[in-house]
Protein backbone atom coordinates (compact mmCIF):
# COMPACT_ATOMS: atom_id res chain seq x y z
CA UNK A 1 0.00 0.00 0.00
CA UNK A 2 1.63 3.39 -0.53
CA UNK A 3 1.64 6.55 1.58
CA UNK A 4 -0.65 8.18 -0.02
CA UNK A 5 -3.57 5.29 0.03
CA UNK A 6 -2.32 4.57 4.25
CA UNK A 7 -2.61 8.09 4.75
CA UNK A 8 -6.23 8.56 3.55
CA UNK A 9 -7.48 5.21 5.09
CA UNK A 10 -6.10 6.87 8.25
CA UNK A 11 -7.63 10.38 8.25
CA UNK A 12 -10.68 8.28 7.34
CA UNK A 13 -10.73 5.86 10.08
CA UNK A 14 -10.22 8.80 12.24
CA UNK A 15 -13.57 10.85 10.57
CA UNK A 16 -15.23 7.94 10.78
CA UNK A 17 -14.64 7.05 14.34
CA UNK A 18 -15.41 10.65 15.16
CA UNK A 19 -18.60 10.93 12.79
CA UNK A 20 -19.88 7.64 11.40
CA UNK A 21 -20.09 6.50 7.78
CA UNK A 22 -21.69 9.94 6.75
CA UNK A 23 -19.12 12.00 8.44
CA UNK A 24 -16.80 12.43 5.91
CA UNK A 25 -15.74 13.83 2.37
CA UNK A 26 -13.58 13.23 0.01
CA UNK A 27 -12.90 17.21 0.03
CA UNK A 28 -12.01 17.05 3.89
CA UNK A 29 -10.20 13.98 3.49
CA UNK A 30 -8.09 15.38 0.60
CA UNK A 31 -7.51 18.54 3.04
CA UNK A 32 -6.10 16.98 5.82
CA UNK A 33 -3.82 14.52 3.75
CA UNK A 34 -3.06 17.18 1.52
CA UNK A 35 -3.62 16.30 -1.84
CA UNK A 36 -6.21 17.11 -4.27
CA UNK A 37 -10.21 15.98 -3.96
CA UNK A 38 -9.29 13.90 -7.65
CA UNK A 39 -6.29 11.97 -5.74
CA UNK A 40 -8.93 10.47 -3.32
CA UNK A 41 -10.68 9.33 -6.01
CA UNK A 42 -8.01 7.74 -7.75
CA UNK A 43 -7.24 5.67 -5.14
CA UNK A 44 -10.96 4.93 -3.75
CA UNK A 45 -13.44 6.01 -6.79
CA UNK A 46 -16.54 5.99 -4.51
CA UNK A 47 -17.25 6.70 -0.98
CA UNK A 48 -18.28 2.98 -0.82
CA UNK A 49 -14.79 1.54 -1.89
CA UNK A 50 -13.30 3.86 0.24
CA UNK A 51 -15.55 2.68 3.05
CA UNK A 52 -14.93 -0.84 2.20
CA UNK A 53 -10.93 -0.06 2.13
CA UNK A 54 -11.60 1.51 5.56
CA UNK A 55 -12.99 -0.87 7.06
CA UNK A 56 -10.58 -4.25 5.67
CA UNK A 57 -7.87 -1.98 6.78
CA UNK A 58 -9.32 -1.74 10.59
CA UNK A 59 -9.92 -4.99 10.80
CA UNK A 60 -6.13 -6.23 9.43
CA UNK A 61 -4.58 -3.79 11.54
CA UNK A 62 -6.94 -4.95 14.91
CA UNK A 63 -6.46 -8.81 14.35
CA UNK A 64 -2.47 -8.19 13.23
CA UNK A 65 -1.81 -6.13 16.58
CA UNK A 66 -4.04 -8.71 18.88
CA UNK A 67 -1.96 -12.01 17.14
CA UNK A 68 -3.25 -15.63 17.00
CA UNK A 69 -4.68 -16.89 20.22
CA UNK A 70 -2.43 -20.06 19.91
CA UNK A 71 0.41 -18.19 19.42
CA UNK A 72 -0.20 -15.78 22.79
CA UNK A 73 -0.68 -19.27 24.87
CA UNK A 74 2.36 -20.44 23.57
CA UNK A 75 4.02 -17.50 24.92
CA UNK A 76 2.08 -17.66 28.12
CA UNK A 77 -0.08 -15.19 27.60
CA UNK A 78 -4.01 -14.82 28.15
CA UNK A 79 -5.69 -14.28 25.30
CA UNK A 80 -8.86 -13.24 26.69
CA UNK A 81 -6.77 -10.56 28.57
CA UNK A 82 -5.07 -9.54 24.63
CA UNK A 83 -8.27 -9.25 23.52
CA UNK A 84 -9.95 -7.27 26.40
CA UNK A 85 -6.94 -4.73 25.93
CA UNK A 86 -7.33 -4.35 22.42
CA UNK A 87 -10.66 -2.84 22.73
CA UNK A 88 -9.51 -0.88 25.87
CA UNK A 89 -6.68 0.69 23.73
CA UNK A 90 -9.80 2.31 21.50
CA UNK A 91 -10.79 4.23 24.44
CA UNK A 92 -7.68 5.07 26.40
CA UNK A 93 -5.04 5.20 23.36
CA UNK A 94 -7.32 6.30 20.53
CA UNK A 95 -10.35 7.71 22.18
CA UNK A 96 -12.59 6.77 19.83
CA UNK A 97 -15.10 4.08 19.12
CA UNK A 98 -14.56 0.50 17.81
CA UNK A 99 -14.55 1.33 13.69
CA UNK A 100 -16.26 -1.66 13.28
CA UNK A 101 -18.52 -1.24 16.16
CA UNK A 102 -19.72 2.37 14.95
CA UNK A 103 -20.47 0.71 11.53
CA UNK A 104 -22.66 -1.95 12.69
CA UNK A 105 -24.81 1.12 14.41
CA UNK A 106 -25.11 2.15 11.51
CA UNK A 107 -25.70 -0.87 9.73
CA UNK A 108 -29.07 0.01 8.42
CA UNK A 109 -27.67 3.13 6.51
CA UNK A 110 -24.67 1.92 5.14
CA UNK A 111 -23.89 0.89 1.43
CA UNK A 112 -24.40 -2.98 0.89
CA UNK A 113 -20.33 -3.47 0.65
CA UNK A 114 -19.93 -1.56 3.56
CA UNK A 115 -22.32 -4.31 5.06
CA UNK A 116 -20.53 -6.93 4.51
CA UNK A 117 -17.40 -5.63 5.46
CA UNK A 118 -18.56 -4.82 8.75
CA UNK A 119 -20.38 -8.16 9.21
CA UNK A 120 -16.92 -9.92 8.46
CA UNK A 121 -15.15 -7.81 11.59
CA UNK A 122 -17.64 -9.55 13.53
CA UNK A 123 -17.44 -12.96 12.05
CA UNK A 124 -13.55 -13.01 12.76
CA UNK A 125 -14.28 -11.39 16.20
CA UNK A 126 -16.75 -14.64 16.88
CA UNK A 127 -14.56 -17.32 15.41
CA UNK A 128 -11.16 -16.01 17.20
CA UNK A 129 -12.60 -16.05 20.18
CA UNK A 130 -14.52 -19.08 20.07
CA UNK A 131 -11.06 -20.30 19.19
CA UNK A 132 -9.20 -18.71 22.30
CA UNK A 133 -11.96 -20.36 24.42
CA UNK A 134 -11.56 -23.74 22.98
CA UNK A 135 -7.88 -23.48 23.18
CA UNK A 136 -7.63 -22.10 27.16
CA UNK A 137 -10.39 -25.07 28.27
CA UNK A 138 -10.33 -27.57 26.16
CA UNK A 139 -12.11 -30.06 28.12
CA UNK A 140 -14.51 -27.22 29.82
CA UNK A 141 -15.08 -25.16 26.61
CA UNK A 142 -16.81 -27.49 23.57
CA UNK A 143 -17.81 -25.94 20.73
CA UNK A 144 -20.98 -24.83 21.67
CA UNK A 145 -19.70 -23.36 24.96
CA UNK A 146 -16.86 -21.56 23.13
CA UNK A 147 -19.96 -20.17 20.49
CA UNK A 148 -21.72 -18.75 23.52
CA UNK A 149 -18.74 -17.57 25.64
CA UNK A 150 -17.51 -15.97 21.95
CA UNK A 151 -21.27 -13.92 21.63
CA UNK A 152 -21.38 -12.85 25.09
CA UNK A 153 -17.89 -11.40 25.27
CA UNK A 154 -18.35 -9.65 22.20
CA UNK A 155 -21.43 -8.16 22.90
CA UNK A 156 -20.35 -7.18 26.38
CA UNK A 157 -16.95 -5.62 25.35
CA UNK A 158 -18.87 -3.76 22.89
CA UNK A 159 -21.43 -2.74 24.73
CA UNK A 160 -19.05 -1.85 27.60
CA UNK A 161 -17.10 0.38 24.93
CA UNK A 162 -20.39 2.65 23.93
CA UNK A 163 -20.89 3.24 27.55
CA UNK A 164 -17.97 4.58 28.65
CA UNK A 165 -17.50 6.55 25.81
CA UNK A 166 -21.18 7.85 26.04
CA UNK A 167 -20.36 8.49 29.93
CA UNK A 168 -16.67 9.35 29.36
CA UNK A 169 -16.00 6.49 32.22
CA UNK A 170 -13.58 4.00 31.26
CA UNK A 171 -14.40 2.20 34.99
CA UNK A 172 -17.59 1.17 33.58
CA UNK A 173 -15.53 -0.69 30.84
CA UNK A 174 -12.84 -1.77 33.27
CA UNK A 175 -15.79 -3.42 35.45
CA UNK A 176 -17.37 -5.44 32.28
CA UNK A 177 -13.70 -6.77 31.54
CA UNK A 178 -13.24 -7.77 35.13
CA UNK A 179 -16.48 -9.75 34.82
CA UNK A 180 -15.22 -11.19 31.97
CA UNK A 181 -12.10 -12.39 33.57
CA UNK A 182 -14.06 -13.98 36.70
CA UNK A 183 -16.13 -15.54 34.54
CA UNK A 184 -13.76 -17.05 31.67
Amino acid sequence: MEKKEQAILKITEEMVRRGGYNGFSFREIAKQVGIKSSSVHYHFPTKEDLGVAVAKYYTERFFETLGQAQALLDNNKDPLQSYISAFRQALTKDKRMCLCGLLGAEIDGLPERVVEQTQEFFRLQLAWLEDAYRLMDPDKNTNTIARKKASQTLALLEGAIITSNVLDDITLFDSAAELLLTQA
